[in-house]
């Protein structure tokens, strides 16, 4: 018989092999990952095997610290709850693709992602990104999140689909190659066979979502590819195109990094909650949710 997500202490302290006392005393210390819901201890089965092959593989200490830097892909409700959570966690968001490079440098602890693989018609593929050689790699999921059109308030150019961006005439903001909406941007042009070299550009590239969306909002493109999110702080129109999944990758033993912990405990409160229903655009339904473990 197959075992709940979430187990409660006996089940927790059958499946761990330990006394229900102890496992109260592990919770007493802030070791295992729980949560309390009207009063009664939950253990999610998922973290639990996290810290446990985390104390059986000896992580801790492996290899030389690790700077306490998300790095990776900007998003403004990770950015946000950084910041509400007193996580502790510098943030250098330079796109999908600088994440993964400075995750497997040892330069960061967690990388945020939403890198789309067209072949494979799923995002954030390990092998696909260079990180199979990370034999204690965790991504964590951290939302789903709509991708789509950027265009001025009440779209006058009348655009209604993702051929419309190559009318003559429209400017098209764009991110820098590393980012993960690029990835998403190169495979749709493809599908819809739009060849982007006959495509208005603009000048360079935006840095961030938000960047994005102000170029578009302040008449410096006429449309862009970005998430809803950003469309809405700026008051934008917007298309939807594409559902994605923005995932937290990490090395398990900093899965469990006071840091880390903070972030995502803040991330089941009800404010974090009402904040990316007021944002737009995200489900959280599976946030922490383990998507691979290697």
């Amino acid at each position: 018989m197959s075992l709940p997500d979430y187990l409660t202490t006996a089940e927790a302290a059958e499946y761990l092999r330990l006394k229900e006392r102890k496992v109260y005393d592990l919770v007493g210390q802030g070791v295992i990952p729980c949560v309390r819901v009207t009063g009664k201890l939950l253990f999610p089965r998922q973290r639990i095997d996290l810290w446990l092959m985390n104390h059986l593989e000896g992580d801790e200490g492996v290899s030389a610290p690790t700077p306490p830097v998300l790095v990776g892909s900007q998003d403004p409700l990770l950015e946000w709850a950084v910041k509400e959570s007193n996580a502790e966690l510098a943030m250098l968001c330079q796109g999908s693709g600088d994440g993964v490079q400075r995750l497997v440098d040892g330069r960061a602890m967690v990388a945020g992602m939403h890198i789309w693989h067209a072949q494979a018609e799923r995002y954030n593929d390990p092998v696909t990104l260079g990180l199979s050689g990370m034999r204690d790699l965790v991504l964590i999921r951290w939302a789903k999140r709509r991708q789509g059109l950027l265009l001025a308030p009440d779209n006058p150019h009348g655009i209604v689909q993702l051929e419309d961006i190559a009318r003559p005439g429209l400017r098209l903001a764009h991110r820098q190659p590393e980012a993960g909406v690029s990835h998403l941007l190169q495979s749709l042009l493809a599908r819809y066979r739009i060849d982007g070299s006959k495509l208005a550009w603009t000048e360079h590239p935006s840095l961030s979502e938000d960047d994005l969306a102000l170029a578009v909002r302040q008449g410096e493109a006429d449309v862009g590819v970005g998430i809803e999110a950003a469309a809405r702080r700026q008051g934008l129109a917007f298309i939807p195109l594409q559902q994605e999944h923005f995932d937290l990758a990490m090395r398990r033993r900093h899965y469990f990094e006071p840091a880390m912990q903070r972030l995502l405990a803040f991330a089941g409160s009800e404010r974090f909650t009402h904040r990316a229903e007021t944002l737009g655009g995200y489900d959280v339904s599976e946030l922490g949710k383990v998507v691979y473990n290697a």
